[in-house]
């Protein structure tokens, strides 16, 4: 977001098949994967919701001959809910695999962006340039500048969902209830946080110290053809059919190819040539001229609505610090009691 804002008037390509497309705002594709990222923290969200339940009283498959009070217990350890079967309660790791899934799915998309920012770093885009702390030279060739945190994470999402597959695989063919494969769970899943904290906590650094270059940007904007669709759209609003225009537009594209120019460039003459019905003093003529600049941003989504984008995303951002601040307070309660428990709690077995 903070970056988003302070770039918001950079204009870049935008792609479809690695292939330039049309112009959009350099903010409206970082927003996508705040859009990512929101729907991860929802996700995660739901893992602490169903994870939230407490097994305490089930023994080792067939419960306890104690007199507990579940319901008691619950409450001081702030569980929301008890398990009503004990031997779910034993052989239960669908909380594990949530997570596990979760965080493969936030390491996917850390991953795409490891690999758009490996690519806008390249000599062949230089779209943005990353500060000296979050890549390495080479031990061979000094000119060399390499993206080793991206690189990095981009590896690490392997090792999640490596970990994921793994216990997948462990839980599948475990009949009811505990199995000594269920051992496996640990491994995994600490491993996965430690690797989701890291990636979470280097990427938000590496995103604060990246330096957008907005020329380059606008340069790559204004030498392409991404405006051949603004061409076919505005035919279509001077109706023509779109099957027609989209023809139209490509073949004026043909053969700016072949003159070594740009849309913006053609002259009314060239543009008689595709459209031999009309005159040079129909206004349809001047009007496709006018369609064409040099720049455009689709005023759909990043042109207009980015402000939209701005104070959604400025809602969602308040609503998650809101709810990160709760869970924390809630799992801070949860280690207090627990560590009042293990420390004074005397059971007292009436016989």
């Amino acid at each position: 977001m903070e970056t988003a804002e302070k770039y918001g008037d950079a204009i870049m390509p935008g792609y479809t098949h690695l292939q330039r497309a049309q112009p959009i705002l350099f903010a409206h594709h970082l927003l996508a994967y705040f859009g990512m990222l929101s729907r991860d923290f929802a996700r995660f969200e739901g893992v602490y919701k169903r994870a939230d339940i407490m097994p305490l009283g089930a023994g080792a498959l067939a419960g306890t001959t104690f007199p507990i009070d579940r319901e008691f217990v619950a409450k001081q350890l702030n569980f929301e809910n008890i398990y009503t079967n004990s031997l779910d309660a034993v052989s239960d790791r669908d909380y594990i695999l949530e997570f596990l899934s979760a965080a493969s799915i936030l390491m996917v998309h850390l991953s795409r962006l490891s690999e758009e920012t490996i690519l806008w770093c390249s000599r062949e885009f230089s779209f943005v340039e990353l500060d000296d702390a979050h890549c390495t030279g080479s031990s061979m060739m000094p000119q060399k500048k390499n993206p080793d945190v991206s690189e990095l994470v981009r590896g690490k999402s392997g090792r999640v969902i490596g970990h994921l597959m793994a216990m997948l695989t462990t839980v599948k063919g475990l009949p009811l209830a505990y199995n000594k494969d269920l051992q496996e769970d640990k491994e995994g899943i600490f491993d996965a946080i430690d690797t989701v904290k890291f990636s979470l906590a280097v990427y938000a650094q590496l995103i604060r110290g990246m330096k957008v270059r907005k020329d380059v940007m606008m340069k790559a904007v204004t030498e392409d053809f991404s405006n051949a669709t603004d061409l076919a759209d505005y035919l279509v609003k001077k109706g023509m059919p779109f099957r027609k225009a989209h023809a139209v537009s490509g073949t004026a594209v043909h053969d700016c190819i072949a003159k070594g120019k740009y849309l913006e460039d053609m002259t009314i003459d060239e543009m008689l040539v595709f459209l031999p019905q009309l005159n040079k003093q129909c206004s349809l003529l001047s009007g496709m001229r006018d369609a064409m600049p040099k720049v455009r941003v689709s005023s759909g989504y990043s042109g207009n609505s980015a402000i939209l984008d701005y104070q959604y995303t400025n809602y969602d951002i308040e609503e998650a610090n809101k709810r990160y601040i709760e869970l924390s307070d809630i799992l801070a309660k949860a280690q207090t009691a627990l560590d009042l428990i293990n420390s004074t709690v005397e059971f007292e077995i009436d016989i």
